[in-house]
């Protein structure tokens, strides 16, 4: 069974900084595109970043900028930088690799950005 296990999330002020991780099986790691999607309250799942292992990174027009995905692949491990935090960044923010047809999520980290 494929786990994501994801770490970091927590309540930070606007303009605020967060990490997120991601640590994967080696063998998901080597082969699948990773990628941060969040659903705040009300709201569909959008993507956030995608990182494919030879393909450029993706970011959604709303994070650029401030967002940074990086993968290490000696921890086999995600990150999401997130800096410059908004309110409207509040979510669950959740792992997924992705090959083909076939994909995984992680459980998913609460991010809350409030005063």
């Amino acid at each position: 069974q494929v786990q994501l296990v994801e770490s970091g999330g927590g309540l930070v002020q606007p303009e605020g900084s967060l990490i997120l991780s991601c640590a994967a099986s080696a063998d998901v790691f080597s082969r699948y595109t990773m990628g941060w999607y969040r659903q705040a309250p009300g709201k569909q799942r959008e993507l956030v970043a995608s990182i494919p292992i030879y393909l450029p990174i993706t970011y959604a027009d709303s994070v650029k900028g401030r967002f940074t995905i990086s993968r290490d692949n000696a921890k086999n491990t995600v990150y999401l930088q997130m800096n410059s935090l908004k309110p409207e960044d509040t979510a669950v923010y959740y792992c997924n690799a992705r090959r083909s047809s076939t994909e995984y999520w992680g459980q998913g980290t609460q991010v809350t950005v409030s005063s």
